[in-house]
């Protein structure tokens, strides 16, 4: 058995600071923002020469968090409500042999005046995930139309999502430092990410984006934002 060595090219900083309610995919939060920053040998701007050119960017990292939990046969895939099981390779779950990721990320910026900082938007990487790689993404290969997604394909309506006058107010007030910030707590609550099992109605749950605690709760109109109150 071959062993390959990697090392950590860049480490992320993102609006996602602890892994509840991180979208269970790349893309499906547009407002959510992330910086790559590359680590030694890996930071010289020509590293990155010609990657402004690309609209998207691959981007290879590590189950970081889970990574210690070793791996399983069969996993619960979110999809299908926790409820059955499916084999580990036909899931995208973190309890994997090799404890690798894979998304897709909008490139919106490269900073290399001190460093090199890469800008993302749309990532569904935890704070301080470590990078592996870094590959330009390629349309005309990489999209493919016609693709059969499975049981993927199965999945609920979005939630609407409500803010209450506090939570109102508080958006308000952090409007300048985080402009994007309405944009991103209703992309991540419209999809539900509480477990398959949660029932409970009167329950609050909170949500960790930047330096906030977004607390909200269901009801028979959606998702409903309570609070925005700083961590």
């Amino acid at each position: 058995m071959s062993i390959w060595p990697m090392q950590t090219i860049g480490v992320i900083e993102s609006c996602f600071k602890e892994k509840f309610a991180i979208p269970r995919q790349p893309g499906l939060s547009p407002s959510a923002e992330a910086t790559l920053t590359l680590l030694p040998p890996f930071d010289t701007p020509d590293a990155v020469r010609g990657l402004e050119q690309f609209s998207h960017v691959w981007l290879m990292f590590i189950f970081h968090e889970t990574a210690s939990q070793g791996w399983r046969p069969t996993v619960r895939p979110p999809k299908l409500g926790g409820n059955q099981r499916m084999g580990v390779f036909a899931t995208r779950s973190t309890f994997r042999p090799n404890p690798i990721g894979l998304s897709v990320t909008k490139l919106t910026g490269i900073d290399t005046h001190e460093g090199v900082r890469i800008h993302l938007r749309g990532a569904d990487l935890l704070e301080g995930t470590p990078i592996i790689d870094l590959k330009p993404y390629l349309g005309y290969a990489d999209a493919i139309v016609d693709a059969a997604n499975g049981y993927a394909d199965t999945g609920h309506a979005p939630l609407q999502v409500h803010f209450s006058a506090e939570a109102e107010t508080q958006l308000m007030q952090l409007q300048t430092q985080y402009p994007l910030l309405r944009n991103l707590i209703t992309e991540v609550l419209s999809q539900d990410p509480r477990p398959g099992y949660a029932d409970d109605p009167t329950r609050e749950y909170g949500m960790a984006l930047y330096q906030l605690n977004i607390k909200w709760r269901c009801d028979t109109t959606g998702a409903v934002v309570t609070a925005i109150e700083p961590v």
